[in-house]
């Protein structure tokens, strides 16, 4: 500002000298009058000058490019230039913090959906595609209640209650794969709304398998208890022989073991699922392993033959080349799972039959293989045999003593040893269940 004052008064007295010293017929104090009119009118015109080339700055495309002025318009451009810098520097900075909250809400596991005031959709995730099927581009602006015809879903927004959830099914809800999906609505700001959305599928299915598991272990429990707290109140009540007491209490005492077993097995279950996974380090004989389950089979079918006069065709088979070998993991663990197979088919194999179990090297796994030539599986049940207390004859199962949780036991005890569990059968024909074991877990004995 003091330059262009200072300018000013140089253009003044340069007007006013030169009317002063140059009049031309004129007095000089008319010529220093002339001189200063004169400089005014260039200096204004010079100002407008300068001042349409601002404006014409100001419009044009490119307004970061200076215009090459100098003075008070020059300073007055540069400081219009880094101040639009300075705003255009804040909002890509804006925009890009927009940028990466919205990318991290697509990447929420929950949908996401932005209501405005009158329940039209403003913006959405990827995810409530997948719960609601809300279309993120096609779907704006469209209203909440034409794309979720949802009765629940409906009475909900009618009620204005938004401080508890409601559940709905999912866009992929199917009778053989039900998706259930938890919606609530959250009000904000001008009568906007934030709608979330998540998926319980997982929630809803361990729910029921919790139900399912507890009226199932009350229901196997009470059964054996009431036959027990059945014969107690008989002996406590009536004067009973010798002989009757000796049966009451065989019978008492096979019932107690009954639910000994159902204990065992859930306390077993309940040590795989919180225990910490088997390393590779531990290693054990194999041959040990076999021959145990070997002496356990042989003494289960000399039991049921003495009790049920049960007669099979009992055989174990391993190559010559495989005794050698050590396996790790936890031999405890290794050595129940091929028991609970071994004494499944034992069990319901019916007397005449074969069993066969081997122990064999393919490609890079190792499988031991219970193989009956029994009634065999329907198909429909196969899927279904490591559920917890799933039956296929549930009478039968009781009466050889079963409790519905081998075969569950024995899928935790391969997912923890990285093998997998694969069961084949078909009916009339008998059934084959195979652990396969990967070549990591067997080496050659160290010698």
């Amino acid at each position: 500002m003091i330059y262009r004052l200072f300018n000013y008064l140089f253009f003044i007295l340069l007007g006013v000298s030169a009317g002063y010293f140059l009049p031309h017929g004129m007095g000089r104090w008319q010529g220093v009058c002339v001189g200063i009119f004169a400089v005014s009118v260039f200096l204004f015109l010079y100002d407008t000058w300068q001042t349409l080339r601002f404006l014409n700055w100001l419009k044009a495309t490119d307004i970061l490019q200076s215009p090459d002025q100098s003075g008070l318009w020059g300073e007055a451009a540069d400081r219009v230039r880094r101040l639009i810098k300075q705003r255009d520097s804040e909002l890509n900075a804006s925009q890009e913090s927009l940028r990466q909250f919205l990318s991290a809400i697509q990447a929420s596991p929950n949908g996401v959906v932005l209501l405005d005031s009158e329940w039209h959709i403003v913006w959405s995730n990827r995810t409530a595609t997948l719960h609601l099927g809300i279309d993120p581009d096609r779907d704006v602006k469209q209203l909440i209640a034409f794309l979720l015809r949802n009765p629940v879903f409906n009475s909900y927004v009618r009620s204005g209650l938004f401080e508890k959830e409601i559940v709905i099914v999912g866009r992929n809800n199917r009778a053989d794969h039900p998706q259930k999906i938890a919606v609530q609505i959250f009000p904000y700001g001008d009568g906007r709304k934030l709608l979330l959305s998540r998926d319980i599928t997982a929630l809803e299915q361990a729910e029921v398998m919790r139900r399912d598991f507890v009226a199932n272990v009350s229901h196997e429990i009470r059964t054996p208890l009431t036959v027990l707290v059945g014969f107690v109140e008989t002996m406590q009540t009536l004067s009973l022989s010798a002989s009757e007491n000796q049966t009451y209490l065989q019978l008492m005492s096979q019932q107690a073991f009954r639910m000994q077993t159902l204990v065992q097995d859930l306390l077993t279950l309940s040590h795989l699922e919180g225990s910490p996974m088997p390393g590779n380090s531990e290693w054990h004989d194999f041959k040990q392993l076999w021959n145990s389950c070997h002496d356990e089979a042989k003494a289960l079918l000399e039991a049921l033959n003495l009790k049920n006069g049960l007669m099979l065709n009992l055989v174990f088979e391993i190559p010559e080349a495989l005794i050698g070998y050590e396996i790790s993991g936890s031999s405890e663990e290794i050595k129940s799972a091929f028991s609970n197979l071994v004494s499944n088919a034992i069990r319901y194999t019916p007397s005449g039959e074969h069993v066969k179990v081997s122990w064999m090297q393919k490609d890079e796994t190792f499988e031991f293989s219970v193989v009956d030539t029994g009634t065999g599986i329907a198909p429909e049940h196969l899927s279904r045999l490591t559920e917890r207390f799933y039956r296929v004859d549930r009478s039968r199962s009781r009466d050889t003593g079963g409790t519905g949780l081998g075969l569950a036991i024995v899928k935790h005890v391969m997912q923890r040893h990285g093998g997998q569990l694969r069961i084949e059968s078909k009916l009339s024909r008998g059934s084959n269940f195979v652990l396969v074991f990967p070549q990591s877990r067997l080496r050659r004995k160290l010698v």
